[in-house]
Protein backbone atom coordinates (compact mmCIF):
# COMPACT_ATOMS: atom_id res chain seq x y z
CA UNK A 1 0.00 0.00 0.00
CA UNK A 2 1.38 3.47 -0.99
CA UNK A 3 1.16 5.91 1.91
CA UNK A 4 0.96 9.68 1.44
CA UNK A 5 3.97 11.48 3.17
CA UNK A 6 3.02 13.81 6.02
CA UNK A 7 5.56 16.55 4.90
CA UNK A 8 5.69 16.52 1.08
CA UNK A 9 8.78 18.46 -0.07
CA UNK A 10 7.05 20.37 -2.86
CA UNK A 11 4.36 21.75 -0.58
CA UNK A 12 6.90 22.59 2.18
CA UNK A 13 9.06 24.60 -0.19
CA UNK A 14 6.04 26.37 -1.66
CA UNK A 15 4.78 27.23 1.84
CA UNK A 16 8.13 28.66 2.88
CA UNK A 17 8.19 30.87 -0.21
CA UNK A 18 4.77 32.23 0.80
CA UNK A 19 5.86 32.68 4.44
CA UNK A 20 3.49 29.96 5.81
CA UNK A 21 4.19 27.44 8.61
CA UNK A 22 5.27 24.05 7.16
CA UNK A 23 4.16 22.23 10.38
CA UNK A 24 0.49 23.00 9.58
CA UNK A 25 0.82 20.97 6.39
CA UNK A 26 2.08 17.93 8.33
CA UNK A 27 -0.73 18.28 10.89
CA UNK A 28 -3.40 18.47 8.17
CA UNK A 29 -2.07 15.37 6.42
CA UNK A 30 -1.98 13.46 9.70
CA UNK A 31 -5.65 14.38 10.39
CA UNK A 32 -6.73 13.19 6.95
CA UNK A 33 -4.87 9.91 7.38
CA UNK A 34 -6.58 9.23 10.73
CA UNK A 35 -10.01 9.99 9.29
CA UNK A 36 -9.40 7.56 6.42
CA UNK A 37 -8.34 4.83 8.89
CA UNK A 38 -11.48 5.45 11.00
CA UNK A 39 -13.76 5.23 7.96
CA UNK A 40 -12.22 1.91 6.94
CA UNK A 41 -12.54 0.45 10.44
CA UNK A 42 -16.18 1.60 10.64
CA UNK A 43 -17.01 -0.04 7.29
CA UNK A 44 -15.40 -3.30 8.41
CA UNK A 45 -17.38 -3.30 11.68
CA UNK A 46 -20.65 -2.56 9.92
CA UNK A 47 -20.05 -5.48 7.54
CA UNK A 48 -19.44 -7.85 10.43
CA UNK A 49 -22.60 -6.70 12.20
CA UNK A 50 -24.61 -7.22 9.00
CA UNK A 51 -23.34 -10.79 8.61
CA UNK A 52 -24.03 -11.58 12.28
CA UNK A 53 -27.52 -10.11 12.03
CA UNK A 54 -28.29 -12.22 8.95
CA UNK A 55 -27.11 -15.35 10.77
CA UNK A 56 -29.35 -14.68 13.79
CA UNK A 57 -32.31 -13.95 11.50
CA UNK A 58 -31.95 -17.26 9.69
CA UNK A 59 -31.51 -19.15 12.97
CA UNK A 60 -34.64 -17.63 14.52
CA UNK A 61 -36.60 -18.20 11.28
CA UNK A 62 -35.68 -21.91 11.30
CA UNK A 63 -36.63 -22.27 14.97
CA UNK A 64 -39.93 -20.48 14.41
CA UNK A 65 -40.78 -22.67 11.41
CA UNK A 66 -40.09 -25.84 13.41
CA UNK A 67 -42.19 -24.63 16.34
CA UNK A 68 -45.05 -23.85 13.98
CA UNK A 69 -44.89 -27.31 12.43
CA UNK A 70 -44.88 -28.99 15.87
CA UNK A 71 -47.85 -26.94 17.08
CA UNK A 72 -49.86 -28.04 14.02
CA UNK A 73 -49.45 -31.81 14.68
CA UNK A 74 -51.11 -34.13 17.23
CA UNK A 75 -49.09 -34.57 20.37
CA UNK A 76 -47.74 -38.04 21.11
CA UNK A 77 -45.51 -39.65 23.68
CA UNK A 78 -41.86 -40.05 22.69
CA UNK A 79 -40.95 -43.64 21.89
CA UNK A 80 -37.67 -45.38 22.31
CA UNK A 81 -36.31 -47.08 19.25
CA UNK A 82 -35.47 -50.77 19.37
CA UNK A 83 -34.15 -53.37 17.00
CA UNK A 84 -36.54 -55.80 15.33
CA UNK A 85 -40.06 -55.50 13.93
CA UNK A 86 -42.55 -53.51 16.01
CA UNK A 87 -45.77 -55.17 17.22
CA UNK A 88 -48.52 -54.52 14.69
CA UNK A 89 -51.74 -54.12 16.67
CA UNK A 90 -53.97 -52.71 13.94
CA UNK A 91 -56.48 -55.10 12.39
CA UNK A 92 -59.01 -54.43 9.64
CA UNK A 93 -62.74 -54.79 10.20
CA UNK A 94 -64.80 -57.64 8.76
CA UNK A 95 -68.19 -56.76 7.26
CA UNK A 96 -71.06 -58.53 5.55
CA UNK A 97 -72.04 -57.94 1.92
CA UNK A 98 -73.97 -54.78 2.87
CA UNK A 99 -71.15 -53.26 4.91
CA UNK A 100 -72.58 -54.22 8.32
CA UNK A 101 -69.81 -54.81 10.85
CA UNK A 102 -69.14 -58.42 11.87
CA UNK A 103 -65.79 -57.88 13.59
CA UNK A 104 -64.06 -54.67 14.63
CA UNK A 105 -61.56 -53.31 17.15
CA UNK A 106 -62.11 -51.70 20.55
CA UNK A 107 -59.58 -49.70 22.53
CA UNK A 108 -59.14 -51.03 26.05
CA UNK A 109 -56.39 -51.55 28.62
CA UNK A 110 -54.43 -54.38 30.17
CA UNK A 111 -53.53 -54.54 33.86
CA UNK A 112 -50.07 -55.54 35.03
CA UNK A 113 -48.05 -55.23 38.22
CA UNK A 114 -44.47 -54.33 39.11
CA UNK A 115 -44.13 -55.70 42.68
CA UNK A 116 -40.93 -53.76 43.57
CA UNK A 117 -42.90 -50.51 43.19
CA UNK A 118 -45.87 -51.64 45.32
CA UNK A 119 -46.50 -49.93 48.63
CA UNK A 120 -49.07 -52.24 50.24
CA UNK A 121 -49.15 -55.65 48.44
CA UNK A 122 -51.65 -57.16 50.86
CA UNK A 123 -54.17 -54.36 50.35
CA UNK A 124 -53.66 -54.49 46.57
CA UNK A 125 -54.18 -58.28 46.47
CA UNK A 126 -57.34 -58.01 48.58
CA UNK A 127 -58.86 -55.26 46.43
CA UNK A 128 -57.95 -56.95 43.15
CA UNK A 129 -59.65 -60.18 44.28
CA UNK A 130 -62.74 -58.11 45.08
CA UNK A 131 -62.76 -56.41 41.65
CA UNK A 132 -61.93 -59.63 39.76
CA UNK A 133 -63.61 -62.55 41.59
CA UNK A 134 -61.83 -65.13 39.40
CA UNK A 135 -58.46 -64.08 40.90
CA UNK A 136 -57.15 -65.73 44.07
CA UNK A 137 -56.05 -63.31 46.80
CA UNK A 138 -53.45 -65.68 48.28
CA UNK A 139 -51.82 -66.33 44.90
CA UNK A 140 -51.72 -62.61 44.15
CA UNK A 141 -50.09 -61.85 47.49
CA UNK A 142 -47.51 -64.59 46.93
CA UNK A 143 -46.64 -63.10 43.52
CA UNK A 144 -46.51 -59.54 44.89
CA UNK A 145 -44.19 -60.46 47.79
CA UNK A 146 -41.98 -62.90 45.91
CA UNK A 147 -39.07 -62.30 43.56
CA UNK A 148 -41.12 -61.50 40.50
CA UNK A 149 -40.54 -58.05 39.07
CA UNK A 150 -43.39 -58.13 36.54
CA UNK A 151 -46.63 -60.07 36.05
CA UNK A 152 -49.78 -59.75 33.99
CA UNK A 153 -52.99 -59.58 36.00
CA UNK A 154 -55.64 -59.17 33.28
CA UNK A 155 -55.12 -58.92 29.50
CA UNK A 156 -58.31 -56.89 29.10
CA UNK A 157 -60.28 -54.78 31.55
CA UNK A 158 -63.35 -52.61 31.18
CA UNK A 159 -63.33 -48.84 31.88
CA UNK A 160 -65.24 -49.48 35.12
CA UNK A 161 -62.68 -52.06 36.24
CA UNK A 162 -59.86 -49.71 35.27
CA UNK A 163 -61.32 -46.97 37.47
CA UNK A 164 -61.76 -49.39 40.37
CA UNK A 165 -58.10 -50.48 40.13
CA UNK A 166 -57.03 -46.86 39.84
CA UNK A 167 -58.88 -46.15 43.10
CA UNK A 168 -56.68 -48.68 44.90
CA UNK A 169 -53.94 -46.09 44.54
CA UNK A 170 -50.95 -48.42 44.49
CA UNK A 171 -48.16 -47.21 42.14
CA UNK A 172 -47.16 -50.79 41.38
CA UNK A 173 -50.44 -51.43 39.51
CA UNK A 174 -50.09 -50.14 35.97
CA UNK A 175 -52.16 -50.05 32.79
CA UNK A 176 -51.09 -50.73 29.22
CA UNK A 177 -53.09 -49.69 26.13
CA UNK A 178 -54.68 -52.53 24.19
CA UNK A 179 -56.73 -53.07 21.06
CA UNK A 180 -59.15 -55.98 21.51
CA UNK A 181 -61.22 -57.76 18.86
CA UNK A 182 -64.96 -57.19 19.25
CA UNK A 183 -67.79 -59.16 17.65
CA UNK A 184 -70.82 -56.88 18.08
CA UNK A 185 -73.34 -59.53 16.99
CA UNK A 186 -72.29 -62.10 19.57
CA UNK A 187 -72.68 -65.72 18.41
CA UNK A 188 -74.13 -64.85 14.98
CA UNK A 189 -71.79 -66.30 12.30
CA UNK A 190 -69.41 -67.39 15.08
CA UNK A 191 -68.11 -70.49 13.25
CA UNK A 192 -67.38 -68.44 10.13
CA UNK A 193 -65.59 -65.62 11.96
CA UNK A 194 -63.73 -68.00 14.27
CA UNK A 195 -62.23 -65.61 16.79
CA UNK A 196 -59.02 -63.82 17.68
CA UNK A 197 -56.51 -63.72 20.52
CA UNK A 198 -53.24 -62.02 21.44
CA UNK A 199 -49.89 -62.96 19.93
CA UNK A 200 -46.79 -61.00 20.89
CA UNK A 201 -47.45 -58.68 23.81
CA UNK A 202 -45.74 -55.64 25.32
CA UNK A 203 -46.79 -53.28 28.07
CA UNK A 204 -47.83 -50.63 25.54
CA UNK A 205 -49.27 -52.79 22.73
CA UNK A 206 -50.33 -56.31 21.77
CA UNK A 207 -50.58 -58.23 18.54
CA UNK A 208 -54.14 -59.38 17.72
CA UNK A 209 -54.08 -62.62 15.70
CA UNK A 210 -56.83 -64.84 14.28
CA UNK A 211 -57.25 -68.28 15.84
CA UNK A 212 -59.96 -69.86 13.66
CA UNK A 213 -62.34 -69.29 10.75
CA UNK A 214 -61.81 -66.39 8.37
CA UNK A 215 -59.95 -64.50 11.10
CA UNK A 216 -57.17 -67.08 10.86
CA UNK A 217 -57.40 -67.67 7.10
CA UNK A 218 -57.08 -63.94 6.29
CA UNK A 219 -54.87 -63.10 9.27
CA UNK A 220 -51.97 -61.71 7.22
CA UNK A 221 -54.31 -59.63 5.06
CA UNK A 222 -56.21 -58.23 8.05
CA UNK A 223 -52.95 -57.14 9.70
CA UNK A 224 -51.29 -55.76 6.57
CA UNK A 225 -50.82 -51.96 6.93
CA UNK A 226 -50.68 -51.69 3.12
CA UNK A 227 -54.46 -52.23 3.03
CA UNK A 228 -54.89 -48.89 4.83
CA UNK A 229 -57.72 -50.14 7.02
CA UNK A 230 -59.86 -51.50 4.18
CA UNK A 231 -62.50 -53.88 5.54
CA UNK A 232 -62.69 -57.54 4.54
CA UNK A 233 -66.09 -57.87 2.87
CA UNK A 234 -67.71 -61.30 3.15
CA UNK A 235 -70.52 -62.75 1.06
CA UNK A 236 -72.69 -63.21 4.15
CA UNK A 237 -75.92 -61.29 4.65
CA UNK A 238 -76.21 -60.57 8.36
CA UNK A 239 -80.01 -60.45 8.33
CA UNK A 240 -80.27 -63.79 6.53
CA UNK A 241 -77.64 -65.31 8.83
CA UNK A 242 -79.52 -64.17 11.93
CA UNK A 243 -82.82 -65.51 10.58
CA UNK A 244 -81.21 -68.85 9.71
CA UNK A 245 -79.75 -69.30 13.18
CA UNK A 246 -83.09 -68.45 14.78
CA UNK A 247 -84.96 -70.95 12.59
CA UNK A 248 -82.38 -73.70 13.15
CA UNK A 249 -82.41 -73.12 16.89
CA UNK A 250 -86.19 -73.41 16.92
CA UNK A 251 -86.00 -76.51 14.73
CA UNK A 252 -83.50 -78.14 17.11
CA UNK A 253 -85.84 -77.50 20.02
CA UNK A 254 -88.98 -78.77 18.30
CA UNK A 255 -87.23 -81.82 16.79
CA UNK A 256 -85.18 -82.49 19.94
CA UNK A 257 -82.01 -82.63 17.84
CA UNK A 258 -78.44 -82.65 19.15
CA UNK A 259 -77.20 -80.29 16.46
CA UNK A 260 -78.13 -78.54 13.23
CA UNK A 261 -76.56 -77.21 10.07
CA UNK A 262 -77.88 -74.74 7.53
CA UNK A 263 -76.46 -73.30 4.29
CA UNK A 264 -77.87 -70.85 1.77
CA UNK A 265 -75.62 -70.36 -1.27
CA UNK A 266 -75.92 -68.43 -4.51
CA UNK A 267 -76.34 -71.10 -7.16
CA UNK A 268 -74.43 -69.18 -9.85
CA UNK A 269 -71.51 -67.57 -7.97
CA UNK A 270 -71.01 -69.93 -5.04
CA UNK A 271 -71.32 -67.04 -2.58
CA UNK A 272 -72.36 -68.28 0.85
CA UNK A 273 -75.15 -65.95 1.93
CA UNK A 274 -75.62 -67.73 5.26
CA UNK A 275 -74.02 -70.74 6.92
CA UNK A 276 -74.67 -71.89 10.47
CA UNK A 277 -73.70 -74.71 12.78
CA UNK A 278 -75.47 -75.31 16.09
CA UNK A 279 -74.70 -75.40 18.93
CA UNK A 280 -72.55 -72.29 18.54
CA UNK A 281 -70.51 -69.99 20.78
CA UNK A 282 -69.69 -66.34 21.38
CA UNK A 283 -66.38 -65.46 19.66
CA UNK A 284 -65.91 -62.66 22.21
CA UNK A 285 -65.31 -65.47 24.72
CA UNK A 286 -64.25 -68.43 22.58
CA UNK A 287 -64.38 -71.71 24.56
CA UNK A 288 -61.55 -74.20 24.68
CA UNK A 289 -61.74 -77.39 22.56
CA UNK A 290 -63.46 -80.33 24.21
CA UNK A 291 -61.18 -83.29 24.79
CA UNK A 292 -62.45 -86.68 23.69
CA UNK A 293 -62.98 -88.95 20.71
CA UNK A 294 -66.05 -87.11 19.41
CA UNK A 295 -65.18 -83.53 18.37
CA UNK A 296 -68.77 -82.85 17.28
CA UNK A 297 -69.86 -82.41 20.91
CA UNK A 298 -67.81 -79.20 21.11
CA UNK A 299 -69.62 -75.95 20.29
CA UNK A 300 -66.62 -74.80 18.25
CA UNK A 301 -66.99 -77.77 15.88
CA UNK A 302 -68.26 -76.52 12.50
CA UNK A 303 -70.74 -79.12 11.30
CA UNK A 304 -71.22 -77.41 7.94
CA UNK A 305 -67.53 -77.60 6.96
CA UNK A 306 -65.88 -80.14 9.26
CA UNK A 307 -68.84 -82.47 9.77
CA UNK A 308 -68.37 -85.41 7.40
CA UNK A 309 -71.46 -87.62 7.29
CA UNK A 310 -73.26 -90.18 5.18
CA UNK A 311 -76.03 -87.93 3.88
CA UNK A 312 -78.45 -90.51 2.55
CA UNK A 313 -80.93 -90.16 -0.29
CA UNK A 314 -79.98 -86.59 -1.20
CA UNK A 315 -77.33 -88.34 -3.36
CA UNK A 316 -79.91 -90.11 -5.55
CA UNK A 317 -80.35 -87.16 -7.89
CA UNK A 318 -76.67 -87.48 -8.90
CA UNK A 319 -77.17 -91.07 -10.11
CA UNK A 320 -80.30 -90.13 -12.06
CA UNK A 321 -78.68 -87.05 -13.62
CA UNK A 322 -75.53 -88.94 -14.64
CA UNK A 323 -77.52 -91.77 -16.21
CA UNK A 324 -79.54 -89.22 -18.22
CA UNK A 325 -76.40 -87.32 -19.20
CA UNK A 326 -74.76 -90.53 -20.45
CA UNK A 327 -77.82 -91.31 -22.57
CA UNK A 328 -78.52 -94.52 -20.69
CA UNK A 329 -82.05 -93.45 -19.68
CA UNK A 330 -84.42 -90.53 -19.78
CA UNK A 331 -86.85 -89.31 -17.14
CA UNK A 332 -89.56 -91.70 -18.33
CA UNK A 333 -87.44 -94.85 -18.69
CA UNK A 334 -88.84 -97.72 -16.61
CA UNK A 335 -86.51 -99.14 -13.93
CA UNK A 336 -86.87 -102.50 -12.22
CA UNK A 337 -87.62 -101.93 -8.53
CA UNK A 338 -88.39 -105.49 -7.43
CA UNK A 339 -86.67 -106.31 -4.19
CA UNK A 340 -84.86 -107.02 -2.14
CA UNK A 341 -81.79 -106.58 -4.33
CA UNK A 342 -79.05 -109.04 -3.40
CA UNK A 343 -75.29 -108.66 -3.66
CA UNK A 344 -73.42 -111.35 -1.75
CA UNK A 345 -74.48 -111.13 1.88
CA UNK A 346 -75.89 -107.63 1.40
CA UNK A 347 -79.57 -106.87 0.87
CA UNK A 348 -80.80 -103.56 -0.54
CA UNK A 349 -84.40 -102.77 0.29
CA UNK A 350 -86.80 -99.86 -0.16
CA UNK A 351 -88.60 -98.08 2.65
CA UNK A 352 -91.91 -99.07 0.98
CA UNK A 353 -92.84 -101.54 -1.73
CA UNK A 354 -93.12 -99.40 -4.87
CA UNK A 355 -94.14 -102.19 -7.19
CA UNK A 356 -92.17 -104.00 -9.91
CA UNK A 357 -90.97 -100.90 -11.74
CA UNK A 358 -90.87 -97.12 -11.65
CA UNK A 359 -89.85 -94.42 -14.11
CA UNK A 360 -86.53 -92.68 -13.42
CA UNK A 361 -88.54 -89.63 -12.36
CA UNK A 362 -90.56 -91.70 -9.88
CA UNK A 363 -87.41 -93.41 -8.56
CA UNK A 364 -86.38 -89.95 -7.33
CA UNK A 365 -89.88 -88.89 -6.27
CA UNK A 366 -90.48 -92.08 -4.25
CA UNK A 367 -86.80 -92.32 -3.19
CA UNK A 368 -86.23 -95.93 -4.26
CA UNK A 369 -82.90 -97.41 -3.14
CA UNK A 370 -83.34 -100.35 -5.50
CA UNK A 371 -84.11 -98.17 -8.52
CA UNK A 372 -81.12 -95.91 -7.79
CA UNK A 373 -78.83 -98.93 -7.39
CA UNK A 374 -79.88 -100.24 -10.81
CA UNK A 375 -79.09 -96.83 -12.33
CA UNK A 376 -75.67 -97.00 -10.67
CA UNK A 377 -75.00 -100.43 -12.14
CA UNK A 378 -75.69 -99.01 -15.60
CA UNK A 379 -73.17 -96.23 -14.95
CA UNK A 380 -70.33 -98.30 -13.46
CA UNK A 381 -67.90 -97.49 -10.65
CA UNK A 382 -65.20 -95.64 -12.67
CA UNK A 383 -67.69 -93.28 -14.28
CA UNK A 384 -69.52 -92.73 -10.99
CA UNK A 385 -66.29 -91.81 -9.22
CA UNK A 386 -65.29 -89.46 -12.03
CA UNK A 387 -68.69 -87.75 -11.98
CA UNK A 388 -68.71 -87.27 -8.20
CA UNK A 389 -65.18 -85.93 -8.51
CA UNK A 390 -66.35 -83.33 -11.05
CA UNK A 391 -68.88 -82.19 -8.43
CA UNK A 392 -66.14 -81.79 -5.80
CA UNK A 393 -66.87 -84.83 -3.61
CA UNK A 394 -63.37 -86.36 -3.68
CA UNK A 395 -61.45 -83.54 -1.99
CA UNK A 396 -61.92 -80.94 0.76
CA UNK A 397 -63.78 -77.76 -0.16
CA UNK A 398 -61.70 -74.69 -0.95
CA UNK A 399 -63.82 -72.31 1.11
CA UNK A 400 -61.80 -69.58 2.83
CA UNK A 401 -61.59 -71.10 6.32
CA UNK A 402 -58.70 -72.85 8.05
CA UNK A 403 -61.08 -75.66 8.99
CA UNK A 404 -61.82 -76.52 5.35
CA UNK A 405 -58.92 -79.00 4.85
CA UNK A 406 -60.16 -81.03 7.83
CA UNK A 407 -63.47 -81.69 6.07
CA UNK A 408 -62.00 -84.36 3.81
CA UNK A 409 -64.61 -86.78 2.40
CA UNK A 410 -64.38 -90.39 3.55
CA UNK A 411 -64.24 -92.65 0.48
CA UNK A 412 -64.32 -96.44 0.22
CA UNK A 413 -60.91 -98.10 0.17
CA UNK A 414 -62.00 -99.99 -2.94
CA UNK A 415 -64.74 -98.58 -5.16
CA UNK A 416 -66.34 -101.99 -5.59
CA UNK A 417 -69.71 -102.84 -7.08
CA UNK A 418 -71.41 -102.80 -3.68
CA UNK A 419 -69.80 -99.40 -3.00
CA UNK A 420 -71.12 -98.24 -6.37
CA UNK A 421 -74.67 -99.17 -5.38
CA UNK A 422 -74.67 -97.86 -1.79
CA UNK A 423 -73.00 -94.59 -2.75
CA UNK A 424 -75.74 -93.99 -5.31
CA UNK A 425 -78.22 -93.58 -2.44
CA UNK A 426 -75.85 -91.82 -0.03
CA UNK A 427 -74.24 -94.59 2.01
CA UNK A 428 -70.68 -95.87 2.01
CA UNK A 429 -69.29 -92.39 1.39
CA UNK A 430 -69.21 -89.42 3.78
CA UNK A 431 -69.04 -85.73 2.92
CA UNK A 432 -69.88 -82.39 4.49
CA UNK A 433 -73.06 -80.35 4.01
CA UNK A 434 -70.95 -77.75 2.20
CA UNK A 435 -69.86 -80.40 -0.32
CA UNK A 436 -73.53 -81.14 -0.87
CA UNK A 437 -74.35 -77.45 -1.41
CA UNK A 438 -71.58 -77.12 -4.02
CA UNK A 439 -72.71 -80.24 -5.84
CA UNK A 440 -76.38 -79.23 -5.94
CA UNK A 441 -75.43 -75.77 -7.21
CA UNK A 442 -73.21 -77.26 -9.93
CA UNK A 443 -75.87 -79.73 -11.05
CA UNK A 444 -78.87 -77.39 -10.97
CA UNK A 445 -77.53 -74.02 -12.17
CA UNK A 446 -77.43 -75.16 -15.78
CA UNK A 447 -74.66 -77.68 -15.30
CA UNK A 448 -71.44 -75.74 -14.60
CA UNK A 449 -69.10 -76.31 -11.63
CA UNK A 450 -69.44 -73.94 -8.68
CA UNK A 451 -67.05 -73.65 -5.73
CA UNK A 452 -68.24 -72.19 -2.44
CA UNK A 453 -66.74 -68.86 -1.35
CA UNK A 454 -67.11 -66.55 1.63
CA UNK A 455 -65.95 -63.48 -0.29
CA UNK A 456 -68.41 -61.15 -1.95
CA UNK A 457 -68.15 -61.23 -5.74
CA UNK A 458 -68.40 -57.73 -7.21
CA UNK A 459 -69.55 -58.80 -10.66
CA UNK A 460 -70.54 -61.80 -12.76
CA UNK A 461 -68.44 -64.90 -12.24
CA UNK A 462 -67.11 -66.83 -15.21
CA UNK A 463 -68.81 -70.24 -15.42
CA UNK A 464 -66.76 -73.22 -14.29
CA UNK A 465 -66.21 -76.48 -16.15
CA UNK A 466 -69.40 -78.09 -17.43
CA UNK A 467 -70.52 -81.16 -15.49
CA UNK A 468 -73.87 -81.85 -17.21
CA UNK A 469 -75.78 -80.34 -20.10
CA UNK A 470 -78.44 -77.69 -19.61
CA UNK A 471 -81.17 -80.18 -20.54
CA UNK A 472 -79.97 -82.66 -17.90
CA UNK A 473 -79.84 -79.86 -15.35
CA UNK A 474 -83.43 -78.89 -16.23
CA UNK A 475 -84.54 -82.55 -15.90
CA UNK A 476 -82.92 -82.74 -12.45
CA UNK A 477 -84.68 -79.57 -11.32
CA UNK A 478 -88.03 -80.90 -12.55
CA UNK A 479 -87.54 -84.16 -10.65
CA UNK A 480 -86.63 -82.32 -7.45
CA UNK A 481 -89.65 -80.10 -7.80
CA UNK A 482 -91.79 -83.24 -8.15
CA UNK A 483 -90.29 -84.59 -4.89
CA UNK A 484 -91.83 -81.57 -3.15
CA UNK A 485 -95.17 -81.57 -4.95
CA UNK A 486 -95.69 -85.36 -5.07
CA UNK A 487 -93.09 -87.13 -2.96
CA UNK A 488 -91.27 -87.30 0.38
CA UNK A 489 -90.70 -83.54 0.80
CA UNK A 490 -94.30 -82.34 0.61
CA UNK A 491 -93.87 -80.16 3.73
CA UNK A 492 -91.34 -78.10 1.74
CA UNK A 493 -93.93 -76.67 -0.64
CA UNK A 494 -93.61 -72.98 0.31
CA UNK A 495 -96.28 -70.97 -1.56
CA UNK A 496 -94.75 -68.48 -3.97
CA UNK A 497 -91.19 -69.78 -3.95
CA UNK A 498 -91.38 -73.03 -5.96
CA UNK A 499 -88.97 -74.99 -3.81
CA UNK A 500 -87.54 -78.24 -5.16
CA UNK A 501 -85.37 -80.67 -3.24
CA UNK A 502 -84.56 -84.11 -1.92
CA UNK A 503 -84.70 -85.69 1.50
CA UNK A 504 -82.02 -87.91 3.00
CA UNK A 505 -82.09 -89.98 6.18
CA UNK A 506 -78.96 -91.89 7.17
CA UNK A 507 -78.24 -93.96 10.27
CA UNK A 508 -75.73 -92.20 12.48
CA UNK A 509 -72.40 -94.02 12.86
CA UNK A 510 -71.12 -94.98 16.28
CA UNK A 511 -67.70 -93.51 17.28
CA UNK A 512 -66.55 -97.08 18.02
CA UNK A 513 -67.84 -98.49 14.73
CA UNK A 514 -71.16 -99.63 13.34
CA UNK A 515 -74.40 -97.66 13.33
CA UNK A 516 -77.03 -96.66 15.84
CA UNK A 517 -80.44 -98.17 15.24
CA UNK A 518 -82.34 -95.26 16.78
CA UNK A 519 -80.30 -92.21 15.73
CA UNK A 520 -80.13 -90.60 12.29
CA UNK A 521 -78.74 -87.66 10.35
CA UNK A 522 -81.72 -86.08 8.55
CA UNK A 523 -80.97 -83.80 5.60
CA UNK A 524 -82.87 -81.76 3.06
CA UNK A 525 -81.08 -80.34 0.00
CA UNK A 526 -83.02 -78.03 -2.27
CA UNK A 527 -83.10 -75.21 -4.77
CA UNK A 528 -85.44 -72.25 -5.19
CA UNK A 529 -87.11 -71.12 -7.36
CA UNK A 530 -86.92 -74.49 -9.13
CA UNK A 531 -87.83 -73.13 -12.58
CA UNK A 532 -85.29 -70.26 -12.45
CA UNK A 533 -82.88 -71.19 -9.65
CA UNK A 534 -81.20 -68.54 -7.51
CA UNK A 535 -80.21 -70.26 -4.29
CA UNK A 536 -79.37 -73.68 -2.89
CA UNK A 537 -80.54 -74.48 0.63
CA UNK A 538 -79.21 -77.25 2.88
CA UNK A 539 -80.66 -78.19 6.28
CA UNK A 540 -79.29 -81.09 8.32
CA UNK A 541 -80.37 -82.19 11.81
CA UNK A 542 -78.36 -84.48 14.09
CA UNK A 543 -80.50 -87.07 15.90
CA UNK A 544 -83.91 -85.41 15.35
CA UNK A 545 -87.17 -87.01 16.34
CA UNK A 546 -90.74 -85.77 16.60
CA UNK A 547 -94.06 -87.33 17.49
CA UNK A 548 -96.42 -86.81 14.55
CA UNK A 549 -99.39 -88.64 13.02
CA UNK A 550 -99.57 -90.96 16.00
CA UNK A 551 -95.96 -92.21 16.02
CA UNK A 552 -92.35 -91.21 16.59
CA UNK A 553 -90.76 -89.89 13.39
CA UNK A 554 -87.07 -89.49 12.57
CA UNK A 555 -87.02 -89.32 8.76
CA UNK A 556 -86.03 -86.10 7.00
CA UNK A 557 -89.49 -85.60 5.52
CA UNK A 558 -90.88 -85.11 9.03
CA UNK A 559 -87.89 -83.32 10.61
CA UNK A 560 -85.47 -81.50 8.29
CA UNK A 561 -88.05 -80.58 5.64
CA UNK A 562 -90.35 -78.45 7.83
CA UNK A 563 -87.32 -76.58 9.16
CA UNK A 564 -86.04 -75.96 5.61
CA UNK A 565 -89.49 -74.73 4.55
CA UNK A 566 -89.60 -72.23 7.41
CA UNK A 567 -86.05 -71.16 6.58
CA UNK A 568 -86.98 -70.38 2.96
CA UNK A 569 -90.19 -68.69 4.05
CA UNK A 570 -88.24 -66.39 6.40
CA UNK A 571 -85.16 -65.65 4.31
CA UNK A 572 -86.36 -65.48 0.69
CA UNK A 573 -87.94 -62.01 1.15
CA UNK A 574 -84.77 -60.81 2.88
CA UNK A 575 -82.80 -61.74 -0.25
CA UNK A 576 -85.13 -59.78 -2.51
CA UNK A 577 -87.09 -62.70 -3.93
CA UNK A 578 -90.69 -61.74 -4.62
CA UNK A 579 -93.17 -64.61 -4.23
CA UNK A 580 -94.87 -65.74 -7.41
CA UNK A 581 -98.59 -65.67 -6.77
CA UNK A 582 -100.62 -68.02 -8.96
CA UNK A 583 -103.27 -66.29 -11.05
CA UNK A 584 -106.90 -67.03 -10.30
CA UNK A 585 -108.73 -69.37 -12.63
CA UNK A 586 -111.04 -67.18 -14.76
CA UNK A 587 -113.67 -69.92 -14.61
CA UNK A 588 -113.82 -69.49 -10.85
CA UNK A 589 -114.47 -65.76 -11.00
CA UNK A 590 -118.03 -64.45 -10.97
CA UNK A 591 -118.70 -61.11 -12.64
CA UNK A 592 -120.67 -58.69 -10.46
CA UNK A 593 -122.45 -55.66 -11.87
CA UNK A 594 -121.64 -52.32 -10.35
CA UNK A 595 -125.16 -51.05 -10.95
Amino acid sequence: MIRTPLRPLVRILSARDRGENPDAIAAENLRLRHEAMQDKARARAEGRLLVLGAFFFLAFAAIGTKMGAISGTEAEEPRATAAGNPIINQRADITDRAGRVLATNLETHALYAQPPQMIDPAHAARELARIFPELDEAELLEDFTGERRFLWIRRQISPEQMQAVHDIGDPGLLFGPREMRLYPNGPIASHILGGASYGREGVDSAEVIGVAGVERYFDAWLRDPANEGQALELSLDLTVQAAMEEVLSGGMTVMEAEGATGIIMDIHTGEIVAMASLPDFDPNDRPRPVLGNDPSISPIFNRAVQGVYELGSVFKIFAAAQAIELGLVNAQTMIDTRGPMTWGRFRIRDFHDYGPELTVRDVIVESSNIGTSRLALMIGAPRQREFLGSLGFLEPTQVEMVEAPTGRPLLPAQWSEISLMTISYGHGMSSSPLHLAQAYASLLNGGTRVDATLLRQDGPVAPGPRVVSESTSADAREMLRAVVTEGTASFADVPGYELGGKTGTADKPRPTGGYYTDRVIATFAGVFPASDPEYVVIVSLDEPETFAAGELRRTAGWTAVPVAAELVRRTAPLMGLRPEIAALDPEGVTAVSSN
